[in-house]
């Protein structure tokens, strides 16, 4: 049975996130749509990770098996004709028969915007917080430092999480400034449920209270999630790429 592999965009903002749910219509419900369509075939869509309500991809990753073999590019192009405009495929492949993009996933990547000054045309696409202007921008640098190494994240994940196994490794996270946005940026093997939007919000506290630098060492040893920031928006956040 061929393997397909795809890399997908998303505009997440009218979207109850990547999973399949039965409250309400999800990236995963509108791809599997459209790939039955093409292929009359009832399809299982995996996808490297679930993204939230309102979050936006710029390179999630799936893959799904079929009973027959497509011309990609003519594929691709039929499905980009038939999904709605907020979704958009890439790219598409055909890979390996046991190329799994969920469980072979190697590192994730997220980025979140932070944008200075209101602007209608990045509503829906970053948190409008005109404060941050005022951020000690090196402390909150080496604030995010605390963040990087193998740590079990408790603190920093949604307290009603069905994930057991809270231990993630963080390899790499920074900010980098332009005019109109703060932009951070996480590389990580996994992500829990809601922890870059709350990694991001302690840390704006955080530096914002002038919190001594063990602060997050501490919320990482409480493994309680009272004891870290309240978590930006959704609309700020993408998951950027993933890596094999």
């Amino acid at each position: 049975m061929p393997n397909y592999k795809i890399t997908v965009k998303y505009d997440g903002t009218n979207y109850f996130g990547w999973q399949s749910q039965q409250d309400g219509n999800t990236i995963q419900d509108e791809i599997t749509k459209a790939i039955n369509q093409i292929s009359q075939e009832k399809i299982n869509l995996i996808g490297s990770g679930r993204t939230d309500s309102g979050v936006h991809a710029l390179g999630q990753v799936a893959n799904f098996n079929l009973t027959k073999e497509f011309p990609v590019y003519k594929f691709q192009h039929s499905l980009n004709c038939i999904l709605p405009k907020s979704i958009a495929i890439t790219n598409m492949e055909f890979c390996n028969d046991n190329f799994n993009a969920r469980f072979d996933a190697k590192k994730r990547t997220y980025i979140y915007l932070i944008s200075k000054n209101k602007n209608p045309f990045y509503e829906n696409y970053s948190f409008n917080y005109p404060q941050i202007r005022n951020i000690n921008f090196e402390y909150l640098k080496t604030l995010t430092k605390k963040i990087i190494g193998e740590f079990d994240f408790s603190s920093f994940c949604k307290a009603n999480t069905e994930t057991q196994n809270k231990i993630c490794e963080v390899f790499n996270c920074n900010w980098r400034e332009n005019k109109d946005f703060l932009i951070f940026k996480i590389d990580a093997n996994r992500f829990l449920h809601g922890m870059v939007r709350t990694i991001v919000g302690t840390l704006l506290s955080a530096t914002f209270n002038a919190y001594d630098e063990n602060y997050i060492k501490e919320i990482l040893k409480s493994k309680n999630r009272i004891f870290a920031g309240e978590a930006v928006p959704a609309k700020g956040l993408y998951l950027y790429k993933v890596e094999y």
